[in-house]
């Protein structure tokens, strides 16, 4: 028998604990992630050594959904990646709880923004702000905040320079501060503004009267239109590329060969169209950038196209169809390994992995009743999506 509170003799005769601290890290390297929670599970010493997130780094970078970008910058620090890579498991096997957040009485198209513990969401000419509960699985009965402006729906919004960025049905764009009370609203199309984004003190927006415009966000030239855009066709999607130098028109490739345009921000001018092989109607839904020369389009067609601007752009470098051949309102990506999709009939969300060619895991949210996901956003633990009438959570943290 030891003395009272000695550690117990199978940690003091370890023979590994007679290896340089070097050595048992390289050996530990070696060691896949049930391998090394069963090592940690043997004494205290060894679970206290192999929860080290230097031994986990490397197999996160591999997971589908551990917060770690493509060059392997940890985009969540602070929360273990043990403890990460036991939930991205669960990412790829489809191992989940489904949620019920809010639901309302009419049919809307709702668009969300996730930012830290609060989420936002359009609720018909609103912008409401609900804190969520650190589980991630349950919000406030009533919104903290309201931000109105809009005599008509809002269509879509960004979070961008502490300020809201909203377009709506109205034609109008309209800034809301997010720690204040200052507003500023413009008129900036004849028609909807389909879509906006926001970036380094410009906005973008696209609209149904067939124009993209850049304003300028700068104190003194709030909402000045710097360019306008003719882009022949109805303007569905828009994004920034991370540089601020260009961005990214999705039109409904009804009056041009491609529905992808990539632009100038500083001229206003055509850079490059991307793709040849889009039929007519193909409209473009929702693109996102990953990186300055990667990004990733949906829409009508059924494909998730993935773009890298430094190889062509005549062809996608990868494409993945929608098994059910619907149409793909919306799209995320973790800027690593994982997709998210939201398709146009029964709330189905889909999970990809780059690495392969088909659907990785699927969910329903609305059946038997249909309803397109009209937004997506996630975390390394929760996805949320809205629908017509309903926002959901899934739940990936479950044992």
């Amino acid at each position: 028998m030891g003395r009272p509170g000695s550690p117990p003799q199978a940690e003091t005769r370890c023979p590994l604990w007679a290896l340089p601290e070097e050595l048992l890290l390289l050996i530990c390297s070696y060691l896949d992630a049930r391998a090394l929670g069963r090592l940690g599970q043997t004494c205290r010493r060894l679970y206290r050594f192999t929860s080290r997130d230097v031994l986990w780094r490397r197999l996160a970078r591999s997971c589908l959904n551990a917060g770690f970008s493509a060059l392997g910058a940890d985009l969540v620090a602070g929360v273990p990646v043990k403890e990460r890579v036991k939930v991205s498991q669960n990412w790829r096997k489809g191992r989940c709880r489904r949620i019920l957040l809010l639901r309302w009485k009419c049919n809307l198209m709702p668009w969300i923004q996730l930012d830290d513990d609060y989420l936002y969401l359009s609720q018909a000419e609103d912008i409401q702000v609900y804190w969520l509960h650190p589980n991630g699985t349950s919000v406030q009965r009533c919104p903290q905040a309201v931000f109105s402006g809009h005599q008509e729906d809002v269509c879509r919004f960004v979070l961008a320079n502490g300020h809201i960025v909203s377009g709506g049905g109205d034609g109008n764009i309209v800034l809301h501060k997010l720690n204040g009370s200052f507003s500023f609203k413009f008129l900036g199309h004849e028609q909807e503004v389909n879509c906006v984004d926001c970036h380094g003190g410009i906005i973008v927006s696209g609209s149904r009267d067939r124009t993209a415009k850049v304003w300028s966000l700068s104190s003194g030239r709030v909402g000045q239109c710097l360019h306008t855009i003719q882009t022949e066709d109805r303007v569905w999607s828009i994004a920034i590329s991370p540089l601020s130098s260009s961005f990214v028109t999705g039109t409904a490739c009804c009056g041009h060969t491609s529905p992808l345009r990539i632009w100038d921000l500083g001229s206003g001018q055509m850079i490059t169209s991307l793709g040849t092989d889009f039929h007519r109607g193909a409209g473009v839904l929702d693109v996102f950038y990953e990186t300055p020369s990667t990004l990733l389009s949906c829409g009508y067609d059924t494909y998730i196209r993935y773009w890298d601007l430094r190889t062509s752009t005549r062809d996608c470098v990868m494409k993945w169809e929608e098994p059910h051949d619907s149409a793909l309102y919306c799209l995320r990506s973790n800027g690593n390994h994982m997709i998210a999709s939201g398709s146009s009939y029964y709330g189905v969300v889909r999970l990809w992995d780059k690495r392969q060619t088909r659907c990785l895991q699927s969910f329903s949210l609305s059946s038997p009743i249909s309803s397109p996901v009209y937004c997506l956003r996630f975390s390394t633990t929760h996805l949320y999506a809205t629908l017509a009438s309903s926002l959901y959570v899934l739940d990936f943290t479950v044992s």
